[in-house]
């Protein structure tokens, strides 16, 4: 199927599938610190995630000796450092602020591209940029306000966002070498040993209950398995570029499951923010010409 066709039935779905999942991957950590620590969540989550790739096929590709340094970098930046820092963060705020300030995902992806990898921004791309930065200021003060430690939270946050940003950058040419599904079945593999430590230190700082042990089984073979084989089959079928938009749907999922699960509040001044970290996104998102 050629990327520049409209979607089909199939690729709604995907997109739909893929945006749900993850939107609800921050409600899933928010129920799963009831009772695990954060270090044991992400280890499991981790854990269960790769196993659910490997087990997909072409899960287990080789990769060439001179791409293991690039892919054991990826899997720091992609995977062991932001999620240990997304339940961390969701201790001190909740899941739809949370969700809201992932949603700058492209925007760091652009100015992380201009700043490390000369990938200057042109025209739209630099509107957006300038756009996504007051959003974030706007997100993080008003969610800031609520007091307390909040703004160690969305620090957090924007950290393992920025984390994003660079594995957005670097991942594309392994992505393309190896496939999508051995990429991340990969670095999902060496995460696990990357947070194994942090994981087992937290393992003797939980206690059981069934429902938080339900949302990190979700979150680790759903959220974090079949959700990768999901994007890259929609990778596969309409383009990278327009598979990317579903990072827009992600917020606005995170925030509605917050607010009807959880009861949460977003201050107003946060959701105007989070506007324009969405605006600023697509324009900085945009193909070059």
């Amino acid at each position: 199927m050629s990327d520049r066709e409209p979607f089909a039935g199939t690729d709604w779905l995907l997109f739909a599938a893929v945006g749900v999942i993850w939107g609800a991957s921050f409600l899933m950590i928010k129920i799963a610190l009831d009772a695990f620590h954060p270090g044991l969540i992400t280890l499991v989550r981790v854990g269960l995630g790769a196993a659910a790739l490997v087990a997909l096929p072409g899960g287990l590709t080789r990769i060439a000796p001179e791409d293991r340094r690039a892919m054991t970098v990826l899997s720091i930046v992609w995977v062991a450092v932001p999620f240990t820092l997304f339940p961390l963060a969701e201790e001190h705020i909740n899941s739809a602020v949370t969700g809201l300030l992932n949603g700058a995902t492209p925007f760091f992806a652009g100015l992380v591209g201009a700043l490390f990898f000369s990938r200057t921004p042109r025209g739209p791309q630099r509107w957006g940029i300038g756009i996504g930065f007051v959003g974030i200021a706007l997100v993080s003060i008003g969610s800031s306000a609520e007091g307390g430690t909040a703004v160690v939270g969305v620090l957090m946050v924007l950290a393992a966002t920025i984390c994003y940003g660079f594995a957005t950058n670097m991942a594309g040419p392994l992505q393309r070498r190896y496939g999508s599904v051995p990429v991340m079945a990969r670095m999902l593999v060496l995460a696990t040993l990357w947070t194994a430590p942090f994981g087992l230190y937290g393992a003797t700082r939980s206690e059981f209950a069934w429902g938080p042990a339900v949302a990190v089984l979700v979150l680790g073979v759903v959220g974090t398995g079949y959700a990768f084989a999901f994007m890259a089959s929609l990778v596969g079928r309409v383009g990278g570029p327009r598979a990317s938009f579903v990072t827009y749907l992600i917020p606005v999922v995170s925030l509605a499951l917050g607010v009807i699960f959880l009861a949460e509040t977003v201050a107003t001044t946060a959701l105007f923010g989070v506007a324009l970290v969405l605006g600023g996104a697509v324009l900085a998102s945009r193909r070059e010409r």
